[in-house]
């Protein structure tokens, strides 16, 4: 799974969620891509499930990029807490994804293969996706 081995603070804020992506949002290493097309919190989870997909459907011939990476602490209190007393502890951790990132490449695969390994991925990922190609 992946998350930060060390941070400068345990917990962050929210933030907010606003325009395009200005820089991740055109393909950099491989020949296909899979890119957001809407914003929204993608976890560590979601991108472990997805990366497992990639790696199965192309049998691992050829290489793939994951070009995000979840530094965000996402908190939540138990269930049957009360109000006040503090944020709650770390659940899990999440990127922020804005419209036009590019979440995965891969390279070294025929299309056909590579567009069907990057569809099943976006099944797997909460933002709405679209598959790319240089």
């Amino acid at each position: 799974m992946l998350q930060p081995k060390k941070t400068k603070f345990r917990k962050q804020f929210r933030g907010k969620m606003r325009g395009k992506a200005q820089r991740g949002n055109k393909l950099s290493f491989g020949d296909f891509g899979l890119k957001a097309m809407s914003c929204g919190w993608v976890s560590a989870r979601q991108i472990e499930a997805a990366r497992k997909k990639i790696t199965h459907v192309t049998k691992r011939t050829g290489k793939y990029w994951i070009r995000v990476f979840p530094d965000k602490p996402i908190t939540s209190k138990p269930v049957g807490v009360k109000m006040g007393s503090g944020k709650g502890d770390i659940k899990e951790y999440v990127v922020t994804i804005l419209p036009g990132v590019i979440l995965f490449e891969l390279g070294g695969v025929p299309a056909d293969i590579a567009k069907e390994a990057l569809h099943k991925a976006g099944h797997k990922i909460s933002v709405k996706t679209r598959i790319i190609e240089r």
